[in-house]
């Protein structure tokens, strides 16, 4: 099992002070937040001087207030040049993937209007556009793009693994793959070991949050069936905390990362 942590929530001021505190912690990688305005961009000196310092930076997620899947062409647009930069600036550190929702709290088909400005159909064409583009781009660096559910309170397009694994297999770029968040599965997945199942080779990284987006371990989530899932499919990426830490920050990741590994020595 390799574990990683959002930055934001490591303690330290820089990056290697945090690689120092969340290894110690029981930590493999650090993943970086993304933000919009091409911002991760600006920090590339930043990033490469922790990595030859050490630090191991696996993937990047992108954090904005619009995304690949935006109703505005605008926006949309300026998202997708977004995640190219990410794709760009993460394999210039060694990293394998950066990761985007096709949107965020951006409408609820549970309420009013309940009808969006756009079809089904008309959402998929847009989705398929966008992981296209940037599913080349991924390619021509050498890295993933990172395609993330989200749950039907955040997003109304995109919730299970399977609706994202269908639209990775619709693109056909092996530079497209999925992420799954423990949180929201737990919310959306009849079975959540079989959605992982399902996934498959598609499944290539994972986030880790309980059911009350607390660490892993405070919650009602069944980590230790999807951790089995997880051996079984042969899975070979990086789980990520993201969440809100209860208690000291330090001691609280150190017994997230004991959580964790008992859970896959059980698995």
């Amino acid at each position: 099992m390799k574990l990683a942590c959002q930055e934001h929530l490591i303690p330290g001021t820089t990056l290697i002070e945090k690689w120092e505190n969340v290894s110690s912690a029981g930590f493999d990688g650090i993943e970086l937040r993304g933000h919009g305005d091409f911002q991760f961009r600006e920090r590339l000196p930043e990033l490469q001087a922790a990595r030859t310092a050490g630090v191991v930076m696996p993937s990047v997620c992108v954090i904005m207030d619009h995304f690949i899947g935006d109703f505005d062409e605008a926006r949309r647009r300026d998202a997708i040049e977004n995640m190219r930069s990410l794709l760009s600036v993460i394999a210039e550190i060694g990293g394998y993937g950066a990761i985007t929702p096709a949107a965020y709290g951006m409408f609820s088909l549970r309420l009013p209007p309940f009808k969006p400005p756009r079809t089904p159909e008309e959402d998929r064409q847009v989705l398929i556009e966008g992981l296209s583009e940037l599913g080349e781009h991924a390619a021509q660096a050498g890295v993933h793009l990172l395609f993330e559910p989200l749950n039907r309170y955040e997003d109304h397009m995109v919730h299970t693994l399977a609706e994202a694994v269908d639209l990775c297999r619709e693109v056909g770029l092996p530079s497209v793959r999925v992420m799954a968040d423990f949180f929201h599965m737990n919310i959306e997945e009849q079975d959540l070991a079989a959605a992982i199942r399902d996934a498959g080779d598609y499944l290539m990284h994972v986030h880790v949050a309980d059911s009350n987006r607390l660490q892993p371990g405070l919650g009602h989530t069944d980590f230790s069936t999807g951790f089995q899932a997880l051996r079984q499919i042969g899975f070979t990426g990086y789980l990520a905390l993201e969440c809100h830490l209860q208690g000291e920050p330090q001691a609280a990741l150190a017994e997230t990362a004991r959580y964790l590994r008992s859970l896959d020595n059980q698995s």
